[in-house]
């Protein structure tokens, strides 16, 4: 079942290892087909060294698992909340990336500084409240989704394709798989600069509205100019 999307899910967790993202069974990547209401996802615990296509777990929107030999990722009930609260994503990616870790791990939100970051964030990347004592024991999984959802409100989610989870990690999507993973390395490479210019410069200040708006622009939306026609 869903042979393409497992090929492309599992392209999408290797990904993450090629681009030094995840170590031994760390993150997950995941993929939808929005016409089947089907999710493909890592399987848990597995080295990537050792995973095929053949491997991905297929599960519905529920979380409930519909095709697969091994046991899926621990955190599908997270990506499927997401796959139901933002019908516009195609893919979800969770890491344990250094530098975006140790910003979730701060509690805080990754600031807009430059126009590197405004390539690809119309503002910062946030972060969620905490989980309270009861959501961490009941349906933890579930209500971290549901931590991000509410801090996504009022967002689109295309316009800031990633959110950290409060001392935990950041979780990344997109049109699909392959650019989920390609958010992630984004945000692992957008908080080690935003670290390293608060190292520099502690009183940095986030870049202006009028500049970060303009570099949003150029590569997002109807007016965007970067990039080929078509491509």
């Amino acid at each position: 079942m869903l042979e393409p999307l497992r090929t492309e899910v599992c392209e999408a967790n290797l990904e993450l290892v090629r681009r030094g993202l995840v170590i031994y069974t760390f993150g997950n990547a995941s993929g939808i087909s929005r016409e089947h209401g089907m999710i493909a996802i890592k399987p848990s615990g597995v080295p990537y060294d050792k995973m095929t296509p053949a491997d991905m777990v297929i599960a519905d929107l529920d979380g409930r698992v519909v095709e697969g030999r091994l046991r899926p990722s621990s955190d599908l009930a997270t990506h499927a909340a997401l796959y139901r609260a933002f019908p516009s994503i195609g893919g979800v990616v969770h890491t344990h990336s250094r530098h975006a870790t140790a910003w979730a791990q701060a509690c805080r939100e990754i600031p807009c500084f430059g126009t590197t970051h405004a390539d690809y964030f119309h503002g910062a990347v946030p972060v969620t409240a905490p989980l309270t004592p009861e959501e961490i024991e009941s349906a933890y999984e579930a209500n971290t989704g549901a931590a991000i959802v509410r801090r996504m409100a009022g967002c689109d989610p295309l316009a800031c394709p990633a959110c950290l989870v409060a001392s935990h990690g950041p979780f990344c999507w997109g049109r699909s798989a392959a650019e989920a993973a390609h958010t992630a390395v984004i945000v692992e490479e957008l908080a080690a600069m935003a670290w390293q210019t608060l190292t520099i410069n502690p009183a940095a200040r986030p870049i202006s509205d009028a500049l970060r708006t303009k570099h949003h622009s150029r590569k997002h939306g109807p007016g965007a100019t970067y990039g080929q026609p078509g491509r």
